[in-house]
């Protein structure tokens, strides 16, 4: 059934993680009769694995339902369920770009979070219109009249213009679905024009090439069209148009304001980008729509396959994985220690884990992935400014005019009891102090500068220890600010080991330097002969460790007599020792790549 636009919503859920968008999900797809009770599982749009087992929502997903209103309209409903961690903000803009309208949810237990700031701004800078829901409002622990409070503090949304509801027993849905139909305007969308369709998302089938996600902006998509990409000026013939309702459902036409996917036997990942218009070959559009700035990826690592033979495989399993997720960049490298491999760039930590998992489970390749870094930009002499992304690319000393690393605005949002602990742990990170503003008696958002580099690595697992769980956190990049960095350099046996280098602030990379050689010790194993460790800034040694050799005992045989016996074989072991040495490596092991994340627990103690 086709549906006029001024009956279509175009909708997205937007909430901090785990304030329960994807349960929402499934109890809207229950109750307008997409799914049935017995199709109905939790987190049933959530069908990546990795996305059941940690319970987030990591790819946006889109989903058709029908509602007929109290004033016995049908309306036909386009929601596209968005993920709610820091690391995938991007996924969030690209889908609010398909919609008019946002749910901004809200945990009747712990209220206002940061992610939840950051998506309700990303949603008003789109001109969205914001329906905020309070949700699991049948929760003992819940405080309503707190959250109401809190809304309005923060986006001056009055108590009573909530609407409350509970996504687990369906409490409040009747209310939220009116809402919907009400409150989000249809979009504007001319049926009579060419085709300019936007799009969002895609992914790779073996069996059907690469299946686009788009929104249809104006005219109509029908199977069988020949249609051009746009930003490639590629042209194919569709294969087949459908909708999801969850799963893929075959259409005879996508028409003007809605949502659905394609598939044109496009075989290469890279014809297709994120943002590109599509339109027809014949009588088609010549302006294309405004598409999405793609993010600048911030932490690096290097990801290398555990075995050599492996290379080809991992360059095609980062081009399917590229195509689903434009926001993460790959290109080749090699490195003395680990072979060939790829310098991938990730919008952050939990971007790159979930990327290293995706990578293992869907391609079956077991890799090694080297400590992150982040994007540091670098002004020479000359007056040339370079960036780089790892330590290995920084040029001479005497070429560097200065060394500016990537400032980020951080906004945590904690009980205020923890006020204390977070400045502590802020103070260690190098942060700067900005503001706190109170969202309630009981809780604030206080707002700090701190480098990238400082909060990479281990930064919100001690957020949330010192804050018994309860902190939360979302950063934004600011500015690249100068500062007295030095690359701090690694040579294990003589030999500098760019793997294990990393650029540090001055004043604590001696301390860094003697932590990380202590760690090395024990991780790479005795060899036969002594290995020594050294940190060096520039061409000055600052720490130095010392991997004792493994003693045979060549006198056991002698029992007494003359010790000029014992003497000669301890003589003749020690020119052996020097001869292995001479043309003897050694073996790193990966436990040792990544002992630089752990530096400040030894710090610590």
């Amino acid at each position: 059934m086709s549906f006029p636009p001024e009956r279509i919503r175009n909708f997205s859920i937007v909430a901090h993680i785990d304030h329960g968008k994807s349960t929402l999900a499934d109890r809207l797809l229950l109750k307008t009769g997409t799914i049935s009770e017995r199709e109905f599982r939790s987190q049933l749009l959530d069908d990546m694995e990795l996305e059941q087992e940690r319970g987030i929502t990591i790819k946006a997903k889109t989903v058709r339902m029908e509602y007929t209103a109290d004033d016995g309209e049908k309306y036909q409903l386009n929601l596209i369920d968005t993920p709610g961690h820091v690391d995938f903000g991007y996924e969030v803009s690209r889908s609010l770009a398909a919609c008019q309208g946002a749910l901004l949810v809200v945990d009747a237990a712990q209220g206002v979070e940061a992610q939840t700031v950051a998506n309700a701004f990303l949603a008003l800078e789109g001109g969205l219109e914001i329906i905020p829901v309070m949700n699991k409002i049948d929760l003992q622990t819940a405080r309503p009249d707190e959250i109401d409070e809190e809304l309005d503090q923060t986006f001056g949304i009055k108590p009573g213009e909530t609407i409350r509801c509970s996504a687990k027993s369906g409490e409040g849905i009747d209310e939220l679905l009116e809402a919907i139909v009400t409150f989000v305007p249809p979009p504007v969308a001319p049926r009579e024009t060419p085709l300019r369709a936007l799009i969002f998302d895609s992914h790779y089938d073996e069996y059907r090439g690469v299946i686009v996600y788009i929104c249809v902006k104006e005219g109509r998509l029908t199977k069988n069209d020949d249609i051009l990409l746009m930003s490639t000026g590629r042209w194919y013939s569709v294969d087949e148009v459908g909708v999801f309702k969850p799963g893929m459902q075959p259409m005879d036409a996508l028409e003007a304001g809605e949502v659905g996917y394609f598939f044109a036997s496009i075989k290469t990942i890279h014809d297709v980008k994120i943002g590109d218009t599509v339109t027809t070959r014949v009588g088609g559009t010549d302006e294309s729509l405004p598409g999405f700035m793609n993010p600048n990826p911030m932490v690096f690592c290097g990801t290398y396959p555990t075995d050599s033979g492996d290379y080809e495989n991992l360059r095609t399993a980062l081009e399917k994985l590229w195509l689903n997720d434009p926001s993460f960049s790959f290109q080749p490298e090699s490195s003395d220690a680990l072979g060939f491999g790829f310098r991938c760039g990730f919008l952050g930590l939990l971007h790159m884990e979930i990327v290293q998992e995706r990578l293992e489970r869907e391609s079956g390749i077991e890799v090694v992935q080297t400590a992150p870094t982040v994007t540091y930009e670098i002004l020479l002499n000359s007056g040339e400014i370079k960036h780089i992304d790892s330590p290995s690319q920084l040029p001479e000393v005497m070429l560097i005019d200065e060394v500016r690393e990537p400032i980020v605005e951080a906004n945590i949002i904690i009980p205020v009891e923890f006020i204390g602990a977070v400045m502590k742990l802020m103070d260690e990170k190098r942060g700067e102090w900005r503001k706190t503003d109170y969202l309630s008696q009981t809780r604030v958002q206080m707002t700090y500068m701190v480098p990238l580099a400082e909060i990479i690595a281990d930064f919100y697992d001690k957020l949330k220890s010192n804050t018994r769980g309860y902190g939360t956190l979302d950063y934004q990049f600011a500015e690249y600010r100068a500062d007295q960095l030095v690359k701090l350099n690694i040579l294990v046996n003589g030999e500098s080991v760019d793997a294990l280098s990393i650029i540090v602030h001055k004043d604590v990379a001696e301390r860094r330097g003697r932590v990380l050689l202590k760690k090395l010790k024990n991780v790479i194993p005795r060899h036969m002969f002594q290995v020594p460790l050294q940190a060096s800034i520039g061409g000055k040694i600052v720490a130095r460790e010392t991997i004792k050799a493994l003693m045979k005992n060549v006198t056991a045989k002698c029992y007494g007599g003359d010790i000029s016996r014992k003497r000669k074989l301890l003589e003749k072991q020690k020119e052996g020792k020097k001869r292995l040495k001479q043309i003897g490596s050694v073996a790193i092991p990966q436990d040792a790549f990544m002992a630089v994340l752990r530096l400040d627990d030894e710090d610590k103690k």
